[in-house]
Parts: C-alpha cells; structure tokens; sequence
C-alpha cells in the first residue's frame, strides 16, 4: 500500500532524532513562555505561563489562568517566586534533570469580582489552619490587588484549595534544534529552546503530591523561539496585572478522516517514549494506528511497536472541556512487533496463552495477538473501549492538528466514561487527506551490528534491566 510522502517524511525525521541537541545539566536562565496557544490541564484548567529564570537561580512564574479554551477571557494570575537548584540526571527518565525548588511567594491577583468570589469560597472552605476566611464574604473586588497565599517567612500556605502545586520544576529537559527559515527567497535555518516541564497528574487529588516521570507541553525561549509565533510577544509581554489576551481562532468542526503523525518524539509517565501514527477512515468510522516505543527521549532506540484497528462512534461536543469532543473507541484487532532483545525475553517468558503464541516473538518479526484477547505483558486487551476526547485546531503555520484526550498518569485506561481526559497529549499534524491509503505495515530498523555471519545483530542497550521492569508497567495509548 501506497504511503503519503509528508507522512513517511516526517516519521523519518522522528526516527532521525529530529537533530535535536539536549544538555545535561540544561541552561535555564533567560524567559521562557508558553508555545503560543492556551494550554488545557486536567480539569479542565486553561492556561498561560511565563517563567523567568535568574543566573542567581531564583526564578519568577507567571501562571494566568482562563475561563475559556481559547485564552481570551481571564480569570486570575499566579505570581510564584522562588528557588531552584538542579541535581543529576535523572535515573528514572532518561534525559531529563532532577532539580529540587523552594517557593518563597506565592501571589493572586483576580481579574473579575466572579473569580474572586469563586476562588475564595474555595479557600475558605478548605481546613488549612490560617486560610478559613481568606477573604470576608462579599468583599469587593479591587483590580490589581496582590493577595498572598503562600509565604515561606509565615509559614502561610494557602494554594492546596486551588490544586496548585510546582512540582513541575522537579524534572526539567531543555531541547534545541533548527527551524527552516519558512519566508520567501530565505534560506538557513534558526535556532530553537524548549523547556520541557514535570507532566501534571490527571487526577486532582493526586497532583499535590505527584513526582513527574513525564513532561506536559513545552515552553519556548522568549529569545530563540518557533516562528511564526504571533501569541510569544503577547505573553512575553505580560504580567499579574495585565494577563495575555491571545488571537482569537476560527474553531474548526472536528475532521478527523485521514491520516495523522507525530510532531515530535512524545514522552509519557512510567519512562515511555513514543511517536504515533493514525488514519481515519469518516466513510465508515474506522481507524488503524501504529504506536513506535523507543528506549530513548529521541526515539532512536526502537522497543516494539503494535498496530491496533477498530472503529469509533460518531462525536458529540464534551459538556465538561469547552472545544472538546467526545467519542468512543473500540479497539477489536492488534499486532506487536518486537524491536529489542529485552522485550523479546519479557514477551518469550509471559504466561501462556495471554500474549500471541508461547515462546514465538523474535525481534522484527509481527505476531497478531488478537487471538489470546490481547498482550497482558503490554496491558493490551481486546477488545477494549475506551472514551476520548478529541479537537481539531489549525496551528499559525495552516497545518491541521488533531488532539487526543491525555492518558491516566497511573497507567491505567480510559475505559469508563467517568475516566474519559479532560485534557490533552501533543499534538498529531495531518500528513494526509482522506483519499489516502494506510501501510499494511511501516518498518522501523532497530538500532544494531552486524554479527559474525554478516547479519545485524541487537545493539545491547545500556538500560536493560530497568526497562525490562519498567515495560512491565506500560500502558500503550
């Protein structure tokens, strides 16, 4: 079957490494903003950041926070101030930098009397010693009014009512890479950062307390930044006082038939890292995908990837996430191809009968699994639903990105209703209309040498163990 050149293109890119340079320990100094859209945190919560961080290693953040999904009707800003120091490398996401931070202050300022009287009634309902009556009942709002809620010389702390927590700044990456100059009759490229932050748990409860393994969304340097970007001036710009009010968009009906790839080498909770591939088919509501796993935050090193296929319901708007859709999938087949010689093992030495034939997987070779219900080793069942949460959005360079609901943070699916995302993964970019045809199957060379026969042998990866165990936790997506 016939692939799409944008589609093969830009999954080579991925499976290239894309050029991109990451430095242990990273620079942080200088601003950072958000990448230029509102961003959607469970919740659902939209958002904006700006984080400023100092040589001295005290770091300023702005988090203005919105009621609406395009980032134009603000509610309140965060002012956090504090302390950071990076660590080592992190044993757990390969890639990453372990920091430890300390918040001196923590500030809100209210952009109407409706979020002042909201976020008060949280507060005061809350049984932290010092916060009950935070603000007296009725009191009026004052524009640009800086509240505290949280000093460390106090010893006052009352942000746990508002689900805040920073513990994004334990786990920092910071990635650089070069753009194509995009404007007519220019050629060269220019340099890119981006700093990638600690992932937010998707259940409320538990984001006071979570350490991330994985990232959300990146920032981007205010000074070396994806172009064109008409939003990062606006932000850069702002503050408490004066929160970003970011360009308005079109909302797009959502379009999903054709086909859909990865911007990037995407990394997930429980040291998974990963590209995708979809295609939908509107005429008759099926769809195919592939999943890629890697070992590496490049996705260099292949794992294994599987294949899944079934069908989808018709969508309908989400009434809980502004923008959002919600569908059904059902996933009736798949096939798993091993790509290393620790998943060969882990796969060789599973139960009988509960993934694909006993003792058959051999690395490159596809084996259907549809047969045993599934791979219980990669926590695949069949068949399997599981309730989404879609939206359709046109980036500033006209591509068409497709965003899929957020996985549960603890591994687990979203085979509820009750569990379906409030929030979303990065983005796919359309590759292909829907004339498009899908692979029978897309190959991805493992990473190895030759052996005494002439044939490529495994490359022995240096995380062995610890990614033996850690697959054993995996939840594909």
């Amino acid at each position: 079957l016939r692939w799409e050149p944008l589609c093969r293109q830009q999954l080579r890119h991925l499976q290239d490494g894309a050029r991109i340079a990451a430095r242990l320990p990273p620079r942080l100094e200088g601003r950072w903003v958000s990448t230029g859209e509102c961003e959607v945190r469970p919740g659902p919560e939209f958002l904006t950041r700006s984080y400023l961080f100092y040589a001295t290693r005290l770091f300023k953040a702005y988090q203005f926070y919105y009621w609406d999904p395009s980032c134009r009707d603000p509610s309140y800003t965060l002012l956090i101030k504090g302390k950071l120091r990076l660590r080592q490398a992190s044993w757990i996401t390969r890639g990453a930098t372990e920091a430890d931070y300390h918040l001196h202050k923590v500030g809100i300022v209210f952009h109407s009397q409706r979020a002042m009287r909201e976020v008060a009634s949280w507060i005061n309902q809350t049984s932290v010693e010092g916060c009950r009556g935070f603000l007296p009942p009725g009191r009026t709002w004052a524009p640009g009014a800086l509240y505290e809620l949280l000093s460390a010389k106090t010893e006052r702390d009352c942000t746990a009512a508002l689900g805040f927590a920073m513990h994004e700044l334990s786990l920092v990456r910071v990635e650089k890479h070069y753009q194509p100059l995009l404007r007519p009759g220019q050629s060269g490229s220019q340099l890119v950062e981006e700093l990638y932050l600690g992932d937010i748990h998707t259940d409320w409860l538990e984001r006071l307390h979570y350490r991330p393994t994985g990232y959300q969304r990146p920032m981007q340097s205010a000074v070396h930044h994806v172009h064109p970007c008409p939003a990062c001036g606006i932000i850069y710009r702002a503050d408490e006082h004066h929160p970003p009010i970011l360009p308005a968009r079109a909302q797009l009906p959502m379009q999903l038939s054709g086909s859909w790839v990865s911007t990037r080498c995407e990394v997930r909770p429980a040291v998974l890292f990963l590209t995708r591939y979809f295609v939908f088919h509107g005429n008759n509501h099926t769809w195919e995908g592939y999943y890629y796993h890697y070992s590496d935050p490049l996705c260099k090193q292949p794992t294994f990837t599987i294949y899944a296929s079934g069908h989808y319901s018709q969508g309908i708007p989400s009434s809980k996430v502004r923008g959002g859709t919600e569908l059904a999938f059902k996933v009736t087949q798949a096939r798993v191809t091993p790509m290393d010689a620790v998943t060969v093992m882990m796969l060789n030495s599973s139960e009988p009968g509960s993934c694909g034939l006993t003792s058959s997987w051999s690395a490159g070779v596809e084996q259907d699994i549809t047969a045993t219900n599934g791979c219980l080793a990669l926590g695949i069942k069949l068949p399997h639903t599981e309730y989404e949460l879609f939206k359709t959005e046109q980036d500033t360079r006209d591509r068409s990105l497709l965003y899929i609901g957020e996985r549960p943070t603890d591994g687990s699916s979203p085979d509820s209703p009750d569990k379906r995302p409030t929030s979303y993964q990065a983005p796919l970019v359309q590759c292909a209309g829907a004339s498009e045809e899908f692979p029978s199957y897309v190959s991805l060379k493992y990473s190895g040498r030759k052996d005494a026969n002439g044939k490529e042998a495994l490359k022995p990866l240096p995380v062995a163990f610890l990614l033996f165990i850690a697959v054993l936790f995996l939840r594909w997506d």
